[in-house]
């Protein structure tokens, strides 16, 4: 394992060591299901005891119950519920024990992630009833909106159940999982090189992030050490990808403020970004690079791009700054969706939101991978937690990523960008990145084969959807499409 040491606890003793970990300053990071044996369910929790420390997996064997930590640390209230529909393990005093993943009418013929569950068979759904799941509010006044699953536009499927009075929304739920594609699944059975491929493409605009802690937690498995250049390199790409992925943010952010030519001046920056994503490596999404051991091609950023991202700089000052002196955008912002600190820590929020809050984490400096250790990066903070404290957040990371691959390009080793791994039959690794919005982790477990057994996949999504309802309860119907903006979610990221 990377950085990561594995303890194996019994099942009363899991609410006893999450509190210890909580009260020394540490943090539930993600909970997850796996059978090592065809017969044996074994459950692993990954926590956190602060910056620079290893993470620490606990292993807890298990045949139907476990006792839930969710009281305890709050933000595995959704990892427990996604463990129930899939693997059907029961959690003894989860406080909100309904499905997360499979709705209502889902009748599976066995839990879709155990052995027995066969792979040609769909899961059967009762279409007579009720997607959407049952909130009872009381008050004769209050009206309920349902919204979704299909959106206008180009939006990913999602459904809202909205209770409001007026223009204040009383309670908010969100029901994702709509297109659940079973993406953890798909890794089973394929050789690990192979498995770069479908991490790239469990998030779209997350294609690099997603590749490179896949492959980090293979070379964890296999012991294997990427060549410097190759370090570096995925440093830039991956800040690359960063920078495109906030570009879009602030010009759909505009867009939701009615500020037009704030929004496409934020897609044209966005568009021009992409444009040396592919200059750089054939790829808009910058898909087809990485692989195990480091990158499948060498790349030459020496020479044209340090000068493309001071353009690029510029250009997004004169941007930034015309945002920061429009009224009728910054009145949209400032005190909108308001996420406090403790909330954002208990409940896991992660990236720029939690920076936002207050909350000053990041996988790069608090855990280096790839070149952050030589370059770190400058990390953002803001206290308001609200739109505009994370938009400023963004603000801050678009300057500190240019500064940063420019760092990078400076002293850019010459070698190879390569080398052979061996996997180990029965190994496992973890693998970690900070994406664009927020810490990513994948948990590899290699069979005695060779292949992959299970591949476990913590999104930013998955935790900062859970995050989003609590900035929505006691809100503004009229400001909702800008609060969702501003948290810069995804759907798909989310469902895997």
């Amino acid at each position: 394992m990377m950085d990561a040491a594995v303890r194996t606890l019994r099942s009363d003793e899991l609410i006893g060591t999450a509190e210890k970990l909580l009260a020394a300053g540490g943090r539930m990071q993600m909970a997850y299901a796996w059978y090592p044996r065809a017969s044996e369910l074994e459950v692993r929790y990954v926590a956190s005891r602060g910056s620079q420390s290893p993470f620490e997996i606990w292993r807890c064997e298990t045949n139907q119950f476990l006792p839930s930590l969710a009281n305890t640390a709050p933000l595995l209230g959704w990892y427990e519920r996604e463990i129930s529909d899939l693997f059907g393990l029961k959690f003894e005093g989860h406080p909100q024990p309904q499905r997360l993943v499979l709705h209502a009418g889902a009748a599976p013929v066995a839990p879709p992630l155990t052995p027995n569950y066969p792979r040609d068979v769909p899961v059967r759904v009762d279409q007579t009833r009720q997607p959407l799941p049952e909130v009872a509010i009381e008050e004769k006044d209050v009206q309920l909106l349902p919204f979704g699953p299909v959106r206008a536009d180009v939006l990913e499927s999602a459904a809202f159940l909205f209770f409001y009075v007026g223009e204040t929304i009383l309670h908010y739920h969100p029901q994702l999982f709509f297109k659940h594609r079973g993406m953890e699944r798909r890794f089973e059975g394929l050789s690990p090189a192979r498995g770069v491929v479908i991490a790239e493409r469990i998030s779209g605009v997350g294609s690099v992030a997603h590749a490179l802690a896949y492959c980090q937690a293979v070379e964890a498995a296999s012991n294997c050490i990427v060549p410097t250049r190759a370090r570096f390199l995925r440093s830039i790409l991956a800040e690359m990808e960063r920078l495109y992925n906030h570009l879009h943010y602030f010009g759909h952010l505009c867009h939701t403020t009615t500020l037009k030519v704030g929004e496409a001046e934020g897609k044209l920056l966005e568009e021009r970004a992409k444009q040396l994503n592919t200059r750089l490596t054939g790829s808009r999404l910058l898909r087809s690079v990485l692989a195990i051991g480091g990158l499948r091609r060498d790349l030459a950023p020496e020479g044209w791009l340090h000068g493309e991202l001071d353009r690029l700089r510029a250009a997004f000052g004169r941007y930034a700054k015309q945002m920061e002196s429009t009224a009728s955008h910054l009145d949209r912002l400032i005190t909108t969706g308001k996420l406090d600190q403790q909330t954002a820590f208990d409940q896991g929020a992660t990236g720029p939101v939690e920076r936002a809050s207050g909350v000053d984490r990041d996988l790069r400096r608090d855990h280096p991978y790839a070149a952050y250790k030589e370059v770190p990066p400058l990390v953002a903070v803001r206290d308001a937690g609200d739109a505009h404290a994370r938009a400023q957040v963004r603000m801050a990371e678009v300057n500190a990523s240019i500064a940063l691959i420019q760092c990078a390009l400076e002293i850019l080793p010459r070698g190879p960008v390569a080398v052979a791994y061996n996997i180990r039959p029965k190994s496992e690794g973890l693998g970690w990145s900070e994406s664009p919005r927020g810490t990513l982790f994948y948990s590899v477990h290699v069979g005695g084969d060779g292949e992959l057994m299970r591949v476990k996949i913590k999104s930013p999504s998955f935790s900062n959807w859970r995050v989003f309802p609590f900035t929505v309860h006691d809100s503004n119907m009229m400001d909702y499409a800008i609060n969702e903006a501003s948290f810069g979610l995804t759907i798909a990221g989310c469902d895997r």
